[in-house]
């Protein structure tokens, strides 16, 4: 499978919340007794040229996070913040109410690995499961669902305040070794382990620098493939960029030092590879990415011949390929390539021309986004209207059945092997918490496996999926949730979410968080934006690029829609996103500043000029472009959100929030960002910045950093939007 640097999950979702102020009708500005004093960040006379057009870049200080100005920067800032948010009343409440809320037990989808030919003598299963207020969730294994579960691994026991989290791991075809990667502080940086499945403890093995990669063992289990980058600078790890990574195998019990290089391209520092041994143990499939592009190359060697070669089979970057079984040398693969929705093709490797591929599953009005083999049958996921549909084929690409589904919403799972007729899945909805079920592969029946148990009522809350015009005309699908008897009365607060970008798919989840809103009477918006990839790779490419503006207007005619129907008003509504969400959001209210109450963005991609600047933002160009490139530039320089804040502009109330150990999308941007914000804002509505210690991205922050996040997000929209819960947090 391709390891593709994505900029966010939907994890993250869980993570982007709140708001505060009291509004003017006509003034569309908070009423405090006083105007804020922002800490003061100082200009520097940095000017650059971009092909004949000078850009100042006057808060260029705040890249070097370590630096004692940043950090006293940094200090002052999160004192103004967290002293605006100590007096909103609503706040402990919150808190409150999101731990009561949060604390519910907590499940992975299970797997199975093991050797199936010994009368399943080493076959186990793997869990992860979360008491309800852990920090970090804790694996289990078991060799049936009827035994008593075992402990081999809880993340919690690694850091006193749950900030070493398990980011990767991979047992062995003989289910008695896991590897495993822990990451610190929410850092991409990986270091990775071996533990002896039956005894619990680990073998001396450890393997560092390691990025954006998974491991995949050989099936004589004596080691494993992983990639990794050259040891960084240790004082600039988390700014510098990550070049050259290069694909090794690790025998257990020597040195990494002593590693065995498989690949890598010095002739191409951006190429990135991921390497993956096939079910039967003979290959070794080497996805080649290059930034966050969806289309990769293929390669593949084989582990039976000593010394084979690495022989490239698809060399030029012209579609993606995931790779989904193989069958001897016939490999089969989903693709976009002239399809942009999706199909299933079969490659024969002693015959690879591509005259020779073989279509099995056609591409459908749906979007296909995942496919597995198990029963010896496919198993086709797909997306229609941003909404999960399961089905599966044989080998010939005939139709077997669909599964049918608990409802509308997300199905995810369905793995295992290739003859296996057990598998699990989760379904969820915006008001249906993650549910496993057990899936038998021949009779079709789904039986609840686990169920989770959440302090709420999901009949007390509706669900409708809208289709509203963008500016351009194109039709965009939208999901409305709220509390039932909703009065259209243009009074509701309103939080509208977004990403739009990098082909991902928003589909509907669960959020005990964006629960918490909508118990308070707030209403919970997702459009669909073309960026994405709910509609396929033509949807994301309509966003991407020189037609990036296309995402932020579809974004602004969401909320031009639901101000239209009267579901809410501009005093009323937030906007928010993380990652690529937070360009988009940092976007929209610079073009449209009067449109919207209150902004949120979240470890926002703000100075689209010097993104591909710090560790893997060169990647991202793919997605963006280049500023290198004169006409990229053009595009980029005219919605980029630090260079389109204009002084003297009455701006929504804003809570930026970023973590000082983001080293995907380095908190510089949001710093930058609300040094100019302050700076050009002159209204009296807040527009703050909250700043994360020992925390990323987002992946495996601990639960009480998500807690603390959500109830200052939403304590700041409840003042700002000036709402009014009454008693509508529980005590």
């Amino acid at each position: 499978m391709k390891n593709r640097i994505i900029l966010m999950g939907l994890a993250m979702l869980l993570a982007f919340i709140w708001h505060s102020g009291k509004y003017s009708p006509m003034s569309h500005a908070m009423t405090i007794a006083q105007p804020f004093v922002y800490p003061t960040s100082a200009q520097v006379n940095q000017v650059d040229d971009y092909h004949g057009t000078s850009v100042a870049d006057p808060y260029r200080w705040l890249e070097n996070p370590d630096s004692p100005e940043s950090r006293a920067w940094i200090e002052a800032q999160n004192k103004l913040t967290m002293g605006f948010l100590a007096e909103i009343p609503a706040r402990d409440r919150l808190r409150d109410r999101l731990t009561k809320l949060w604390n519910y037990e907590k499940y992975s989808i299970p797997f199975k690995q093991g050797d199936q030919s010994q009368n399943n003598a080493t076959q186990r299963y793997f869990y992860f499961k979360n008491d309800g207020l852990q920090n970090q969730s804790v694996l289990y294994t078991l060799k049936t669902l009827t035994d008593a579960p075992r402990l081999l691994l809880d993340p919690n026991t690694l850091s006193a305040d749950g900030t070493v989290a398990l980011g990767g791991l991979s047992v062995s075809e003989n289910g008695k070794l896991l590897a495993y990667g822990l990451s610190t502080s929410g850092s991409d940086w990986q270091t990775w382990k071996v533990r002896d499945v039956e005894t619990g403890k680990d073998l001396p093995d450890e393997i560092n620098w390691v990025k954006f990669s998974g491991a995949s063992w050989s099936h004589d289990h004596t080691g494993f493939f992983y990639s990794r980058y050259d040891e960084p600078n240790s004082k600039t790890q988390l700014e510098d960029v990550n070049y050259f990574q290069k694909l090794y195998y690790h025998r257990l019990g020597t040195s990494q030092s002593d590693d065995v290089l498989i690949y890598d391209r010095p002739d191409h520092k951006e190429w990135g590879f991921s390497g993956s041994v096939t079910e039967d143990g003979r290959y070794l499939l080497i996805s080649v990415w290059l930034g966050t592009d969806p289309r990769n190359l293929v390669f593949y060697k084989d582990l039976t011949a000593p010394n084979a070669p690495v022989v490239e089979l698809i060399n030029t970057f012209e579609a993606e390929y995931s790779l989904v079984d193989n069958d001897g040398s016939t490999f089969w693969f989903r693709t976009d390539l002239d399809a942009p929705r999706g199909r299933v093709i079969a490659i024969d490797l002693a015959n690879p021309t591509k005259e020779q591929w073989q279509e099995i599953i056609p591409e459908s009005a749906e979007t296909l986004k995942g496919v597995g083999l198990l029963n010896n049958q496919f198993v086709a996921s797909y997306l229609k209207d941003a909404r999960s549909q399961i089905r599966l084929y044989d080998l010939q690409g005939q139709l077997v059945r669909e599964v049918e589904l608990p409802g509308i919403g997300s199905a995810g799972g369905f793995g295992g092997k290739r003859y296996d007729t057990e598998t699990f899945y989760s379904f969820t909805s915006f008001t249906t918490p993650p549910t496993i079920y057990r899936y038998n592969t021949i009779t079709g029946e789904s039986i609840i496996f686990r169920q989770p148990r959440v302090d709420f009522k999901p009949q007390d809350y509706e669900t409708r999926q809208v289709f509203y015009p963008s500016k351009d005309g194109t039709s965009v699908p939208m999901f409305i949730v709220h509390k039932k008897g909703l009065k259209l009365d243009s009074t509701n607060p309103t939080y509208l979410y977004g990403y739009g970008g990098f082909g991902v798919s928003l589909t509907p989840s669960f959020s005990v968080s964006l629960l918490t809103w909508m118990e308070m009477g707030g209403v919970y918006a997702v459009p669909s934006l073309r960026g994405g990839g709910e509609y396929g790779e033509d949807w994301h490419q309509a966003g991407m690029k020189l037609k990036k503006q296309t995402v932020f207007d579809d974004f602004i005619a969401a909320a031009e829609w639901l101000i239209t129907n009267k579901y809410t008003s501009s005093p009323k509504l937030a906007i928010a996103g993380g990652s690529n969400g937070g360009l988009l959001v940092g976007a929209c209210m610079t073009q449209r500043p009067e449109l919207f109450g209150a902004a949120l963005p979240a470890v926002g991609v703000m100075d689209m000029l010097r993104f591909h600047k710090f560790t893997i933002g060169w990647a991202w160009i793919s997605e963006y472009g280049s500023p290198d490139n004169p006409k990229e530039f053009k595009t980029l320089y005219a919605y980029s959100p630090l260079h389109t804040l204009k002084p003297g502009t009455v701006y929504p109330a804003t809570l930026i929030t970023t973590a000082d150990h983001d080293d995907r999308v380095v908190p510089a941007h949001s710093f930058k960002f609300a040094a100019a914000l302050q700076f050009a804002h002159k209204g009296t509505v807040p527009v703050l910045i909250r700043i994360e210690t020992k925390a990323g991205h987002g992946a495996g922050k601990p639960t009480t950093k998500i807690i603390e996040e959500a109830s200052d997000r939403w304590a700041f929209l409840v003042k700002t939007l000036d709402m009014a819960i009454g008693d509508r947090i529980l005590p």
